[in-house]
């Protein structure tokens, strides 16, 4: 087997080269470690729980709708930290520079990076630069790493039947944005990808009510995420059609694309397995803050098996996990 594009896209592909990758024996630090292929580590100490994430970012184009690789490659690894209940405390970032590239852009990236970082009182604190030839690249490559605190620990794989699945906002619209820019549909401002640091949100969300299970549905969208959920919690999620928040010009623009708004990349969304009984509140914490004004209740948990849809006609079908995103190079 040799390594191709679509091992990198988060679906199902992308698990020949995990197998591969995380055979490693010495993978825990005596928490939660790559054994759990969760968004992070949880590594006890004296009494805390560190969690720690890292994540690299190739993005075409390298500016697009709504942000840049310097705000992605930063919102990636808060979120990530976010999804285990941490608070993000400090970042390293390691960055490939093509030769040729623009010093003018550069700034603009580091700049875009300050700001996430002062939205998610987060620093950076430490870093690497390399220098490759020109072609090597297309541009710039970065990676991020960040450690956060989590005073209670969520997981990906906690859901139960009788839980409630939310979204915290409308789905596709990274991905959408990403791939209407690179094909050149002039669509303005009418898509713009939701890249946000998600911890101020996500604070809310854990003050309000107990949540069971959480994911960012990055790369392989939520058809990916809701699918991994699913299966490490051994459970079967129903999905309600009409429920599920998705903009119309994302939808429209995703008929002419031939692409599934489910099956792409989302850089500012959490979809969330919580208690009925706390589904109320949380829902209102939510829509209080701004990154969830959205956001809705789109099914529920049941013993069994799969992700299946409700159709908004009556019918029922399967949401398969993606072979990959259909839009590479988005994250």
């Amino acid at each position: 087997m040799k390594v191709n594009i679509m091992h990198g896209a988060g679906g199902e592909v992308m698990g020949e080269l995990l197998r591969i990758l995380t055979k490693v024996q010495h993978n825990n630090a005596g928490g939660i470690g790559l054994e759990a292929l969760d968004d992070g580590a949880v590594i006890p100490f004296k009494g805390e729980n560190l969690v720690f994430t890292t994540d690299s970012h190739i993005v075409r184009p390298i500016f697009f709708p709504g942000g840049d690789i310097g705000r992605i490659s930063v919102c990636g690894t808060i979120n990530d930290l976010a999804m285990m209940g941490g608070k993000p405390i400090a970042l390293s970032c390691g960055m490939i520079i093509e030769e040729g590239f623009e010093t003018d852009d550069l700034a603009r990236i580091v700049a875009s990076m300050d700001e996430a970082l002062g939205e998610a009182g987060a620093n950076l604190v430490t870093g690497d630069t390399k220098v490759m030839e020109r072609g090597a690249l297309d541009g710039i490559a970065i990676n991020t790493a960040g450690i956060g605190v989590a005073k209670t620990i969520v997981r990906d794989n906690g859901l139960v039947p009788g839980d409630v699945i939310i979204v915290s906002g409308t789905l596709g619209d990274h991905g959408l944005a990403i791939m209407a820019h690179r094909e050149g549909f002039d669509l303005g401002e009418q898509i713009k990808s939701d890249v946000s640091p998600l911890w101020g949100m996500v604070e809310k969300v854990l003050d309000a009510g107990t949540v069971h299970a959480m994911k960012d549905p990055t790369r392989g969208g939520f058809a990916s995420a809701i699918n991994e959920m699913a299966t490490k919690s051994g459970v079967c999620v129903r999905v309600q059609e009409e429920k599920i928040p998705i903009r119309k010009n994302v939808r429209s623009a995703a008929g002419m694309l031939g692409i599934d708004p489910l099956e792409v990349a989302n850089e500012g969304k959490v979809v969330m397995g919580v208690p009925a009984s706390s589904a109320s509140a949380i829902l209102d914490a939510l829509h209080s803050h701004k990154y969830g004004k959205d956001a809705a209740i789109i099914g529920t948990v049941t013993k069994g098996a799969h992700v299946i849809m409700e159709t908004s006609i009556g019918g029922e079908r399967f949401i398969e996990t993606p072979m990959g995103d259909p839009v590479p190079r988005v994250c």
